[in-house]
C-alpha cells in the first residue's frame, strides 16, 4: 500500500475510532431532586380558623450529587370546606362547582436544592374559615410541566 492511500485511511478510520471511546459525548446529568408531600405530621391533626398549616416538603436527593439546580416552584392548597370526607372524595374526581366553598393558598416556594434544604408551604386558613373538610392539593412545576400531589384531607375544627 503507498504511503498517500495509507494517510488516506488514516484520516477516515482515526474519526471513527475516536468515537468508540468510553467518555460520554456530553454533560452527564444527575438524577433530578424530588419533592414530595409532606409529612404526616401536618395533616393528621385538626386546625382551627385562623391557623396557618405548613406543608414540610420531602425531598429526595440524587445519588449521585451534581447536575444543574431544580427550577421547580411547590404550591400548596386548601379547598373547602365540604360537609364530609365523601364529599370531598367526590368532588376530587369532578370539578367542585359547589357554592360557598373557599380556597387558600400558600405562596409559591421554590427551592434551591442544595442538600440538607427542608422547603415548606405556609397556608393561612382564614380567621372565618367555617368548620368542615378541606381538600389540600400540592403540585410541583418543574419546566413548565406540572406534577400534582395526591391530596390529603385536612379536618378545620370551630374555636372553643
Amino acid at each position: 500500500m503507498n504511503a498517500s492511500r495509507a494517510r488516506l485511511l488514516t484520516c477516515l478510520v482515526m474519526p471513527l475510532l475516536a468515537a468508540c471511546g468510553t467518555e460520554p459525548s456530553g454533560p452527564v446529568r444527575a438524577a433530578p431532586v424530588t419533592y414530595t408531600c409532606c409529612d404526616a405530621r401536618d395533616v393528621d391533626r385538626p386546625y382551627q380558623p385562623g391557623q396557618t398549616l405548613t406543608v414540610h416538603w420531602t425531598v429526595e436527593y440524587p445519588d449521585e450529587p451534581g447536575g444543574t439546580p431544580p427550577q421547580v416552584e411547590l404550591t400548596a392548597r386548601l379547598t373547602g370546606p365540604f360537609a364530609t370526607v365523601g364529599d370531598v372524595k367526590a368532588a376530587t374526581e369532578a370539578t367542585p362547582t359547589a357554592a360557598g366553598l373557599v380556597t387558600f393558598a400558600a405562596a409559591p416556594v421554590r427551592p434551591s436544592g442544595t442538600p440538607d434544604e427542608r422547603p415548606a408551604s405556609a397556608v393561612v386558613i382564614g380567621p372565618d374559615a367555617r368548620p368542615g373538610y378541606y381538600n389540600l392539593v400540592t403540585s410541583v412545576v418543574d419546566g413548565g410541566n406540572t406534577a400534582s400531589g395526591g391530596g390529603s384531607i385536612i379536618r378545620v375544627v370551630p374555636k372553643p
